[in-house]
């Protein structure tokens, strides 16, 4: 039974009873939150139209009896369709910067952002470089690219139509159209043949990676999201060989290639154990993203 609301309860009060609702029910995290206490954080939040972190501002805020049972609400749809929490509000949230979010594509997550947002992959963004966004599905990272470095040029491709028409919708909430362009396609079957005019300086992907092992020992929350984004063949590998065997074609002679492989690091080392590796350290570890030179390709 749900704790009596009261007429005067508190944002922090709030989340504290949405939580411990979804802490009863044994849930899966990871789409953006770590645990009940944030996804309870990030339901409340909505009902105040503020951002999760806006609202660690404001937790002495009064929060109405409606708004809770919205709350309330949200959490019991949680708990009973096992989807992730992203795909019920319709929003995520990616190194603070919001995108919509559906089922049309996978929820918004990646360690690549961190590296992003910090400033890390500099090295390979000249000014008016140009950057390929490979498997970009809802836009986040191109977005998140643009974002951070206004002067370069994006392309971003995806196979799934649905996904790109949702990266359409957050590239025009963060009015974007002139500095991404989307392209449909199967991985580089997307993009104009390569020639020395539109090479790229970068090309970042968060790939399809799960293995067929872990596939299906996922969560439900994981089956919520569209396994053309998450399955990558027996050993995870399978678009990846064909992501890195083209790359070359599509770089310039000093760009570099970024790809996330998630728990994937003793099948990609089997898979390519003579290609020079840079690993790339994220919150997560050191094992998760690595990126490779364009002449560590040829």
């Amino acid at each position: 039974m749900d704790p009596e609301p009261s007429q005067n309860i508190s944002l922090k009060e709030c989340i504290a009873q949405i939580a411990q609702k979804l802490e009863r029910a044994n849930l899966h995290y990871g789409h953006g939150a770590v645990d009940a206490q944030s996804e309870a954080l990030w339901i409340a939040s909505k009902q105040l139209d503020l951002s999760p972190a806006e609202a660690l501002d404001h937790l002495d805020q009064t929060f109405t009896t409606e708004q809770l049972q919205k709350g309330l609400v949200i959490a019991d749809e949680r708990i009973l369709t096992r989807k992730p929490l992203a795909y019920i509000l319709g929003e995520a949230w990616l190194m603070g910067v919001p995108f919509y979010c559906s089922e049309q594509s996978i929820v918004p997550r990646s360690w690549i952002a961190e590296l992003i947002v910090e400033g890390i992959l500099e090295p390979w963004l000249p000014a008016d470089g140009k950057v390929l966004d490979l498997c970009t599905g809802n836009g986040s990272l191109a977005i998140l690219l643009a974002l951070s470095c206004p002067d370069i040029h994006i392309s971003a491709c995806d196979i799934s139509m649905p996904a790109l028409s949702l990266a359409a919708r957050n590239i025009d909430r963060h009015h974007l159209g002139s500095q991404i362009e989307l392209f449909n396609g199967d991985l580089w079957g997307a993009l104009p043949e390569p020639n020395d005019e539109n090479l790229f300086d970068l090309i970042v992907c968060n790939p399809p990676y799960v293995n067929a092992n872990s596939m299906n020992t996922l969560p439900a929350e994981y089956h919520a999201e569209p396994i053309l984004a998450l399955a990558g063949g027996d050993d995870g590998m399978d678009l990846i060989r064909r992501i890195i065997s083209a790359a070359p074609d599509y770089l310039s002679e000093r760009g570099a290639i970024l790809i996330e492989i998630g728990n994937e690091f003793k099948n990609f080392k089997k898979a390519f154990p003579q290609i020079p590796v840079i690993w790339m350290e994220v919150s997560a570890g050191e094992e998760q993203v690595l990126l490779i030179q364009a002449e560590d390709l040829r």
